[in-house]
């Protein structure tokens, strides 16, 4: 109980004051400290970066509108073969198509924080189109040694650089199933969620021999923080100045209701793919999920054709995947199918299914 309310302390420090800190000081002076915890979890949306390490919150509040984490997911969606396995020290899950052919093309999916492997892969749908499309999907799984509510550290400067921390392993796993499939070395993307989305920013930053593109769902530019407080004031509003995202092409997704991660941390990754440039407008196309929600889609190309980066903004979207799965975990079906979308712009697929 001790260890909790250390933790809780540390976290007030680094909360922005807007997120009720007041009110949590008064259940911890009252000793409410699950309550505290709770208060903490529903005011930041489940949004706590990798850093802060909590108490497991299952069955507490969400953020109003926002769906809520579950744990646990349906098993054989797809008809492919789930395999595990470990690299430097991190466990991955991993999806086999049954059309995979020799020089497939890897997906890496990094899941967001509250989320493991199984659950990731069961709100964003993403093994059914791997299936169709022939892709293999890895999914590494953040450690609850780590971090105890298995966020991957995107913010630490220990976890953002090339062949160190988080990085390396996540590469590690990329490599061991490339070696292991037979897949295209040209042709190998990550992409990631929340947490897992701005880790996705750092591995494209990172390793720009080892992916072709990263795509950044409702995440974080690389290096938009160096330690716990200034990862709380990136969610809310990120820094001015981006770091060069490097050659790496960047797809973005973002909800423009997220009170989590603010719209205005899509936009700032859009501009970290942009900042070797110049200005380039964007070719702006706007539609409409049946039944669903609007969405404005922005491409940002070089005058020889090169995408540079896209972006898709989900008009009335919390913080969810787009077009994930009913009943997952932080998913909204309602959205355009963000997979889809994703696939097509790593060239994987010809065009996505937004429907």
């Amino acid at each position: 109980m001790f260890r909790t309310g250390k933790l809780i302390r540390d976290t007030l420090r680094a909360m922005p004051a807007a997120t009720g800190t007041s009110e949590v000081g008064r259940m911890m002076r009252e000793g409410r400290l699950l309550d505290a915890t709770a208060r903490i979890q529903e005011r930041l949306g489940g949004g706590l970066p990798g850093g802060v390490s909590m108490p497991s919150m299952a069955g507490m509040p969400s953020m109003s509108g926002m769906p809520t984490p579950r744990t646990g997911s349906p098993t054989g969606r797809a008809p492919g073969a789930v395999t595990r396995g470990s690299a430097e020290g991190l466990a991955y899950r991993l999806y086999v198509p049954t059309t995979l052919q020799a020089g497939a093309p890897l997906l890496v999916m990094l899941h967001g924080g509250t989320q493991d492997a199984e659950t990731f892969a069961a709100a964003t749908g993403m093994d059914e189109a791997a299936e169709a499309a022939g892709v293999l999907v890895a999914y590494p799984e953040q450690s609850r040694s780590a971090n105890a509510m298995g966020y991957w550290n995107w913010f630490r400067p220990g976890d953002q650089a090339r062949d160190a921390g988080e990085p390396g392993m996540i590469a590690a796993v990329t490599r061991e199933v490339m070696a292991a499939h037979d897949a295209d070395p040209a042709r190998v993307a990550v992409a990631g969620f929340s947490a897992g989305g701005a880790m996705a920013a750092v591995m494209g930053a990172s390793y720009p021999d080892l992916f072709c593109g990263a795509g950044v769902h409702s995440g974080l530019p690389h290096r938009a923080a160096s330690d716990v407080g200034s990862a709380f004031a990136a969610m809310s509003s990120p820094p001015r100045t981006v770091a060069d995202a490097g050659p790496v092409p960047l797809v973005v997704v973002h909800g423009d209701a997220d009170r989590t991660v603010a719209p205005a941390c899509g936009e700032a990754v859009v501009r970290s793919a942009l900042t070797r440039a110049g200005r380039i407008e964007p070719v702006r196309t706007d539609g409409r999920v049946d039944d669903g929600r609007a969405w404005t889609r922005e491409r940002w190309s070089e005058p020889g054709g090169r995408v540079l980066a896209e972006s898709w903004t989900v008009h009335g979207m919390g913080h969810a995947w787009s077009g994930g799965r009913e009943g997952g975990s932080y998913a909204d079906p309602s959205g355009p199918d963000a997979g889809a979308a994703m696939l097509a712009f790593f060239g994987f697929t010809a065009d996505p299914t937004l429907g």
